[in-house]
C-alpha cells in the first residue's frame, strides 16, 4: 500500500457494529463484561479505547511501523521514552531542539540522576567521544527545529547500533510524507501530532512508532501506568486530520521553495535556512533521506536587530504570531522569546537562535497572498 493510500486506509477496519467507514468516538471510560475479565477486548480506557486504537494503527502504517502508540502531548510521549532510563543512564542529543524537550530533558529528568549530552549531531563523528557503558540513548531531531539542521539518520543508526543504544528520532517537521525513521534505522519514531499530523490548530497529541515488540511492550506499560493518554474526541480529531496529510503536505513544501526562494534573495534578510535550498550545509544528506523539504523556514533580518525583528513580526497580517506549527493556516514565532525561551541565552545562540531569528510554519493559503504578506512586513 503507498503512503498517499495508507494515510486514508493504513490499519483501519470498518466498524463492527454497523459497518461505520469512519471509527466512531467511544465516548466511554469503562466496558460492560460478561463475567470477570469477559470482555471484548477493551475493559477501561486508560489502557485501550476503541478510537485511540483505530489512531494507534494509523501512526503505525503511515510510519512503517507495526506499533502505534498515542500519548496526551508530544512531550507526554517523549517522557515515556525516557521512563525507559534508569537513574546513571546517560542521553546523547541534538543541540538545537526544541525548548519543550530540553526543559523536560534538564529540569526534570536531570533531577532523577539521568545526564544530558548536547551536541550538534549533523557530524555524526562528534558523538562518539561522547558515548560510554552508561549511554542508553541517542535523541535527534530531523530537521531541528528552529535552525532546520539534518542529521543522517543512516549515519546515526550505525553508531546506536554499533554502541547497543536505543536511538530516537523527533519526525515532527518532516512527517512520514517526507522520510520514515524507522525505514532508516531508527528504532524509535516520535511526533507532536498536534502539528502537521492533526494538522488543524484545533488538538493537542503526541505519538510514538516502533517495530520491536519487546520495546512497544515496555512502552505500552509505561502509557497504561503513567495514563498520559488522550481522549476519544481528540483521537477522532488527529485521526481524520491524517487522512488529508499527503495532500497537505504536498501544499505545505510547493509553498515553502516560493517563500524560501523569496526570502533568500530579499535584501533585508541575512540567513535562510531551510534544507531544499542547495546552499543549506547538509542539503545534499537531506536530498538523500528525504522526499521534499517540509513547510518549515527559519531566517535572520540583517544586522541581527531584535527591535527591527519584533516589528516584522507585528506588521505580518496572514501569517499569525503564535506558538505552534503544522497548522493549515501559516504562523509565524519569534524562538528567542517563545518556543526556545527556556534555553539560556548563550546555549541558543551556540546553535543559531539568535534575536533576529524568526520561524515560520508556512501553511496551505494561496502562494501569492504569502509573498505579498511577507513583502510587506520586511519594507
Amino acid at each position: 500500500m503507498k503512503f498517499n493510500t495508507k494515510t486514508i486506509h493504513g490499519g483501519q477496519t470498518h466498524d463492527p457494529a454497523y459497518g461505520a467507514v469512519m471509527p466512531p468516538i467511544y465516548q466511554t471510560s469503562t466496558y460492560a463484561q460478561t463475567t470477570p475479565g469477559g470482555h471484548k477486548g477493551f475493559e477501561y480506557s486508560r489502557t485501550h479505547n476503541p478510537t485511540r486504537h483505530a489512531l494507534e494503527n494509523s501512526f503505525a502504517s503511515i510510519e512503517n511501523g507495526k506499533h502505534g502508540l498515542a500519548f496526551g502531548s508530544g512531550l507526554a510521549a517523549i517522557d515515556a521514552v525516557i521512563k525507559l532510563l534508569k537513574p546513571g543512564d546517560e542521553v546523547i542529543s541534538t543541540n538545537d531542539l526544541y525548548g519543550g524537550t530540553y526543559r523536560l530533558f534538564t529540569k526534570i529528568y536531570e533531577d532523577f540522576g539521568i545526564k544530558f549530552h548536547f551536541v550538534g549531531m549533523e557530524t555524526p563523528s562528534k558523538i562518539n567521544s561522547l558515548i560510554n557503558k552508561k549511554t542508553k540513548l541517542l535523541w535527534a531531531e530531523t530537521p531541528t527545529n528552529p535552525m532546520l539542521n539534518i542529521v543522517d539518520i543512516k549515519a546515526l543508526s550505525k553508531v546506536a547500533k554499533t554502541n547497543n543504544i536505543l536511538f530516537a528520532v523527533d519526525n515532527t517537521f518532516a512527517t512520514p510524507y517526507i522520510q520514515t525513521p524507522l525505514d532508516l534505522g531508527a528504532d524509535i519514531v516520535m511526533h507532536s501530532a498536534t502539528k502537521y499530523l492533526g494538522g488543524h490548530s484545533d488538538v493537542v497529541m503526541g505519538a510514538l512508532v516502533v517495530n520491536n515488540s519487546s520495546l512497544a511492550e515496555k512502552l505500552y506499560f509505561i502509557q497504561n501506568a503513567s495514563g498520559a493518554i488522550p481522549g476519544p474526541q481528540d483521537s477522532f480529531l488527529v485521526l481524520r486530520g491524517i487522512k488529508t496529510l499527503h495532500i497537505r503536505m504536498q501544499r505545505h513544501c510547493e509553498n515553502a521553495k516560493m517563500i524560501a526562494d523569496f526570502l533568500n534573495e530579499h535584501p533585508k534578510v541575512e540567513k535562510v535556512y531551510w534544507p531544499g535550498l542547495t546552499n543549506h550545509k547538509n542539503h545534499s544528506i537531506a536530498k538523500s533521506q528525504m522526499n521534499d523539504f517540509g513547510g518549515m523556514i527559519s531566517f535572520t533580518s540583517k544586522n541581527n536587530d531584535y527591535d527591527e525583528t519584533i516589528r516584522i513580526l507585528e506588521r505580518l497580517k496572514i501569517f499569525t504570531l503564535a506558538e505552534s506549527l503544522g497548522g493549515v493556516e501559516s504562523l509565524s514565532g519569534h524562538p528567542a522569546s517563545m518556543t526556545h525561551a527556556s534555553i539560556p541565552k548563550l546555549e541558543r545562540e551556540k546553535s543559531g537562535v539568535v534575536d533576529s531569528l524568526i520561524r515560520l510554519s508556512v501553511g496551505i493559503e494561496d502562494i501569492s497572498d504569502l509573498v505579498q504578506d511577507l513583502k510587506q512586513a520586511l519594507e
